[in-house]
């Protein structure tokens, strides 16, 4: 018997781009022609798969990650025979049940029970192990009320609940999944990692395709990241999903950066000609009871109420923000960890020297909601001298907000309110968070129990 269940050897998949240049006229005319793809130029051929490599042992789990359009799916493909790769080899050992395009085979004018019979000889059962397993098949689909109606009056939950109970139950040596929990109930999820424990007990082979990293933490005993069609990483799940994670960051970090640079580009240019007006106010009011973003105590400009002031730059610039850089525990970017620091650093400038000034923050997510804002007036800073350069640091320790992005005010502006110098939501970041907990802000907390209520700690 064969150690490896999957072997994979420089499998390489070619992929004709389609458009209006080359096109067969009929099947004959493409057969007359020669090949279908090796004599295309190279701009009109995609290469799904470049040179893959990997083997699964039997009795082992691995996991596929990437990005979309990486050659995941692609390559569970050319495992489960759907596809031959244009060049390498795949070699797998025992009988496969692919759960790739749930109820692919079924046909929508006959009943459920008709196409579990179809469907369970497609993927090399006899009938009578049909009739045996039957009743657990519709069992584990929760289709007993149904089973005897046209396929084509399912839902999509149901028909997919019947495909992957007929998969399942084949009881193959080796198991192909590609993404198919997404789309079913909470329930029946468990109810599938449930069955997917089971065959890992029984020793069967599980080769799984998805975008949960936590799925691919718990379960896998190897993992494999494929990018672009190449391998990136191999090997212990935690440490490849751990360097996905952080390229997915870094491609992240560069988006967002040039994004606000973007923004604030048009910003300054917008108030380098002119911008909105600036108005000092008739009747200064206070954060407390003006209802304004905290980073600047009055309603200026107009708009009225700075909740609803679109992204821009404002101020008459006799002090001025010279550069706005957020640093966290791994240093200057975009992208954070509910856990870590944060500190926003202002660059500030005055031409000549000012004693009348308030520093302010103002923080939203993504929705326009505020998170939190202070300034240096409500928190009893007395203002001094601003002359020359220097810098600005507001700390937050820990960041402790849940994931999703946030983006920030700053400004500077005299204590009635007259803004020097306002940036409306032109710096934004994201946090990122293991645990999927709802809200916006994460206190510290810990959970405590009494004897008689156990819980143990997921792996």
């Amino acid at each position: 018997m064969a150690a490896n269940a999957i072997e994979v050897r420089d499998v390489f998949k070619v992929y004709r781009r389609y458009g209006h240049r080359r096109q067969f006229a009929t099947l004959k005319s493409a057969i007359l022609s020669g090949s279908f793809v090796s004599d295309l130029k190279a701009d009109e051929t995609f290469e799904a798969l470049k040179g893959v490599s990997f083997d699964v042992a039997r009795g082992r789990t691995y996991g596929i990650i990437g990005r979309n359009g990486s050659g995941k799916s692609t390559m569970l493909k050319c495992v489960a025979g759907i596809t031959r790769p244009t060049r390498g080899t795949v070699t797998v050992n025992g009988r496969i049940s692919a759960l790739i395009e749930l109820g692919a085979g079924f046909h929508p004018e006959i009943s459920g029970r008709e196409n579990v019979f179809i469907n369970g000889i497609m993927l090399g059962l006899s009938k009578k192990e049909i009739t045996k397993r039957f009743d657990e098949i519709v069992q584990f689909a929760e289709l007993e009320d149904f089973i005897d109606a046209p396929v084509k009056t399912y839902s999509s939950g149901m028909y997919m609940r019947l495909g992957f109970a007929v998969a399942i139950h084949v009881d193959p040596d080796v198991l192909l999944v590609d993404e198919v929990l997404a789309v079913g109930d909470e329930g029946f999820t468990h109810k599938c990692l449930d069955k997917f424990s089971d065959f890992r007990r029984r020793g069967k082979t599980i080769l799984l395709v998805t975008h949960s990293l936590g799925l691919v933490e718990r379960f896998c005993d190897e993992a494999l990241w494929l990018d672009g069609g190449k391998v990136r990483a191999t090997g212990d799940p935690r440490r490849v999903v751990g360097a996905y994670v952080t390229a997915v960051e870094d491609g992240e970090e560069a988006l967002l950066a040039r994004e606000d640079a973007r923004a604030r580009a048009e910003a300054t240019a917008a108030s380098d000609a002119g911008g909105p007006p600036i108005k000092a106010p008739d009747d200064p009011v206070t954060v407390a009871n003006s209802g304004t973003s905290p980073a600047a105590d009055v309603p200026e400009p107009t708009p009225a109420d700075m909740f609803l002031a679109s992204a821009g730059r404002w101020g008459s610039r006799e002090v001025e923000i010279a550069g706005v850089t957020l640093i966290g525990d791994e240093g200057p970017g975009h992208i954070f960890h509910a856990n870590e620091k944060l500190i926003v650093r202002l660059e500030v400038t005055a031409a000549t020297p000012v004693t009348d000034f308030v520093f302010g923050f103002g923080l939203f997510n993504a929705d326009g909601v505020c998170v939190y804002g202070t300034n240096t007036d409500v928190e009893d800073l007395d203002p001094q001298e601003i002359n020359g350069t220097g810098q600005v640091d507001l700390v937050i320790e820990p960041l402790g907000l849940i994931e999703g992005t946030y983006k920030i005010d700053v400004a500077v502006h005299r204590r009635d309110g007259y803004p020097y110098d306002y940036h409306r939501l032109l710096y934004t970041f994201r946090v990122k968070s293991r645990t999927k907990d709802v809200g916006i802000y994460r206190p510290p907390h810990t959970w405590a129990f009494s004897r008689g209520v156990k819980l143990t700690t997921r792996i």
